[in-house]
């Protein structure tokens, strides 16, 4: 009876399926091993909600009242050569093309951020609900990818493979990119300030290998009766200026920072400034390598300012998606190789900021100009940004008469 008794429970072992102790000691192994690999991050379906660029209205309306300025200049108050005129609406067409694409993809960029935990809280809404959302950051890559392929496609319109900018142009790119790189990877790694300080001159090493123009500079006009001279030489000096040049464009622009849109304003403040500035600057020369090196410089301002203003169609109070130090780094290089060829509290029963003791500019005008809200006061910073501009201007054009 007892071997029958033995034979019907093996049977019916069988018939459930049942495991030898070797075969559950591997299960159990695999479902350890299983739980403790690292669930693949899921990649983004249409079904995840989309930022929209909240302020499109706003900027495209002020785009195009500068816009109109800026090509009434071009074509009806200066007489400016048409090959020069040709190159330049190109390269303004090619721009306009950016900004869309840089919209369309910034959206596409944000969720893909998110999934890698790149993402910042605000700071500056810190006790309201605003302030516990996550934001994606670091959307400067998706404006310096953008600025770099329209500045590739642009060599096929206008430069030759014998043409004496060429090489400067693309030393201008290489240092562009390199700088973009290196502010990604700040943004990732969280690089020391000491470290940050030295970033730009290393970017720029491109650039001054490459530099082949003059090393003179022009006296600002209030300052000839003092100084004795129209233009200065630098000689060799002019290559450190060049690079102190470099480090100061970045660096302030990272620092000049912190509130929802200022770094994408005032460097789109300070390309509408630079734009008119060389417009001006070829239709008062009739030196065709003076008016090139102008014109170069359009080349590079018009996509970095029409990207800005797609990111800035995000990032204006109240930001959807934050610049990082990505888009600081590229956005103060552009400008400086153009130019060469913060912390407050937020009171949340009020919304005001209140400055502190730090030095920076933000902070200064907190202290001096009392309490206000995130927005006001990005707005009164860019309008001291503008001020600042037309005074360059006054001191450049205006002053002629005053030494003769």
């Amino acid at each position: 009876e007892r071997e029958s008794l033995v034979l019907v429970f093996a049977m019916a072992a069988r018939k459930r399926g049942a495991k030898s102790p070797q075969t559950i000691l591997q299960q159990q192994q695999q479902d350890t091993s299983s739980s403790l690999a690292t669930p693949p991050l899921p990649s983004p379906s249409s079904e995840d909600p989309l930022i929209k660029p909240s302020k499109l209205p706003q900027i495209l309306s002020v785009s195009a009242i500068f816009f109109s300025g800026f090509f009434y200049l071009l074509f009806y108050h200066y007489e400016i050569e048409p090959e020069l005129k040709r190159s330049i609406v190109i390269n303004f067409f090619l721009s306009v093309f950016g900004y869309f694409l840089t919209i369309l993809l910034i959206p596409v960029a944000t969720k893909y951020l998110l999934r890698r935990n790149l993402f910042g809280y605000d700071i500056n809404k810190k006790g309201t609900p605003q302030g516990s959302i996550k934001v994606p950051e670091s959307l400067g890559i998706v404006v310096g990818i953008v600025f770099l392929v329209l500045a590739i496609l642009f060599q096929c319109c206008n430069f030759t493979s014998d043409s004496k900018w060429l090489v400067q142009y693309n030393a201008a790119l290489a240092s562009i990119c390199f700088m973009t790189l290196l502010g990604f990877v700040d943004d990732v790694l969280d690089v020391p300030w000491r470290v940050k300080v030295l970033l730009p001159a290393i970017a720029t090493l491109p650039l001054l290998m490459a530099y082949a123009g003059g090393t003179t500079i022009i006296i600002p006009k209030p300052l000839i009766h003092f100084v004795g001279l129209t233009k200065l030489d630098l000689g060799r000096i002019y290559y450190l200026y060049m690079g102190l040049l470099a480090v100061f464009c970045t660096n302030s622009i990272n620092i000049h920072a912190g509130l929802n849109g200022l770094e994408a304003g005032q460097t789109a403040v300070i390309a509408f400034a630079v734009l008119i500035h060389n417009i001006m600057q070829i239709a008062t020369s009739s030196d065709t390598e003076f008016q090139q090196s102008h014109a170069f410089s359009i080349y590079l301002v018009q996509p970095l300012l029409t990207t800005t203003l797609a990111l800035l169609s995000f990032n204006w109070y109240p930001s959807s998606v934050f610049v990082g130090d990505t888009y600081t780094y590229f956005a103060g290089m552009a400008l400086a190789v153009v130019g060469v060829l913060g912390h407050f509290r937020l009171d949340p029963q009020t919304g005001l900021l209140t400055g502190t003791k730090d030095g920076t500019l933000v902070n200064i005008f907190l202290r001096c100009f009392g309490q206000c809200s995130e927005k006001s006061l990005c707005l009164r910073l860019l309008a001291f940004q503008a001020l600042c501009c037309i005074i360059c201007f006054i001191l450049r054009y205006m002053l002629t008469g005053w030494y003769k």
